[in-house]
Formats: C-alpha cells, sequence, structure tokens
C-alpha cells in the first residue's frame, strides 16, 4: 500500500495530513527518507515519523454503533473546543475513525470501525448504502412527499429517494421518513429546505444492515456479528 496511507491506517494522520508530512521529508521508510505515492508493507517495513515508530497496522478491528446526540461533532479534534462523538467513548482504539458523518444537529446512527479501508468503503458512492432518515418537519409535507417519488435536483445533481412517506404527529409537525443511498454533505437537509419544509430535528435510524432501535442517545454498543458481516461484505465489493 502507499505509505500515506499506511500512516492514515495506523491513525496517526488522515490522508491528506499523511500526504503532507510524505512530502514534507518527514517520514522514513527503513531508515530512508520516503517518497510520496512510495509502496510500502506496514508489516515488515519499519516506518517512522520525526524519528517515532508507526505502529503495525490493527489486524483484529473493532466495530461499534453510537447513537450520536445532537450538540456533538462527528471529528477527532475540533478547533472551537466543542463535544466530539470520541469524548462520548470510555476507550478510544488508536485507529479507530468514523463511517461518515453526521451535521452537528443531526442525531442517530454512527458507525466507528478500526478498519479504515472498510470505512472509506462504506461511505464511497458506488456501494449504494440505504441510510433511512426522520425529520421532524413544518411545512408543505403532502407536497414534498410527491415531489420527492418524482425526483428532485439540487445544486450538486439529482436526488434519489428509495423510500417518503410522511405521518402527522400533531401541532402541525410532521416525521418525514426518507431512504436514500448516498451521503451528500447535509443531504436531508438540503433536500427539505428546497422543498420548503422547516426541519425540527432529524435522526438517521438506519445504515446499511444497523438500526438504531432503542439505543440510548450518547450510548454505544458493538456491532452484532450479523451487522458486521454484512457490512465488511459490502466493503468487499469491487467498486462499481
Amino acid at each position: 500500500m502507499r505509505v500515506q496511507r499506511a500512516i492514515a491506517r495506523a491513525g496517526l494522520a488522515s490522508r491528506r495530513e499523511a500526504d503532507a508530512l510524505v512530502a514534507a521529508g518527514r517520514v522514513r521508510v527503513n531508515g530512508t527518507v520516503a517518497l510520496v505515492g512510495q509502496v510500502v508493507d506496514p508489516a515488515r517495513d519499519v516506518l517512522t515519523i520525526d524519528g517515532r515508530t508507526v505502529p503495525p497496522p490493527v489486524t483484529h478491528h473493532t466495530w461499534l454503533v453510537l447513537h450520536k446526540p445532537a450538540g456533538v461533532m462527528t471529528t477527532r479534534r475540533d478547533p472551537e473546543g466543542r463535544k466530539t462523538v470520541f469524548d462520548l467513548l470510555r476507550e478510544v482504539p488508536r485507529a479507530l475513525t468514523y463511517v461518515g458523518r453526521l451535521d452537528y444537529l443531526t442525531e442517530g446512527v454512527l458507525l466507528l470501525t478500526t478498519d479504515g479501508d472498510a470505512a472509506h468503503a462504506l461511505t464511497h458512492p458506488s456501494r449504494e448504502i440505504e441510510r433511512t432518515y426522520v425529520a421532524t418537519v413544518r411545512g408543505p409535507v403532502g407536497a414534498a412527499v410527491r415531489a420527492l417519488r418524482a425526483g428532485i435536483d439540487l445544486e450538486d445533481g439529482p436526488v434519489t429517494v428509495t423510500e417518503a412517506h410522511a405521518e402527522q404527529m400533531g401541532d402541525r409537525r410532521w416525521a418525514l421518513t426518507l431512504t436514500l443511498t448516498e451521503g451528500r454533505n447535509r443531504e436531508v437537509r438540503r433536500i427539505c429546505e428546497a422543498l420548503e419544509l422547516t426541519v425540527e430535528r432529524l435522526v438517521r435510524t438506519r445504515f446499511g444492515p444497523v438500526t438504531l432501535g432503542t439505543l440510548a442517545p450518547g450510548a454505544n454498543r458493538p456491532v452484532s456479528a450479523k451487522e458486521r458481516t454484512l457490512l465488511e461484505a459490502v466493503a468487499r465489493l469491487s467498486p462499481a
């Protein structure tokens, strides 16, 4: 694998940060300054950053599902000092990363894993993994559902919705359920804005085979054996 990928998989930097470390000459492979794009074998080659050894790759991976509350950042460190999803965990394995993001105010299912390759694969558009959201909204819901079923366009292209229905909650609020197969930035909120719906709450209730169930906000659990098998099977698929 590329040297920058090996560094990222070790949980020491993002791919972009690892690229910068290599370009700056701060990475060595078996004592020799690494080249950008150099192929290495992390199990055999000795990698160092500023003289510190990069630990070998994780062979047994951790998989968790977290019920992300509103008001928490999906990032490892926040420059503004806001709480992050990693602050909600008692133990944070070195290479633990999140599978896609949920924005600051969005709640619900967030997968975390030490398998960086699987995390990248599961968010690739070619996998078409279904994500289900329930939005508490106000506005012209009937027209919105009809438009979603017919297909709508956002500024970054057409939106494919595999499920769209609404249930009345009272006080002119509706529970709008949407299932999508993409993970664009703030996609559900932008959909609602385009359809003149005001979002009061947004919860992701499902990511692929993993559902939120009764998991409390801020709590986490290991993914089940069945969930893990299905996730890893999808991650191993060749991109379309």
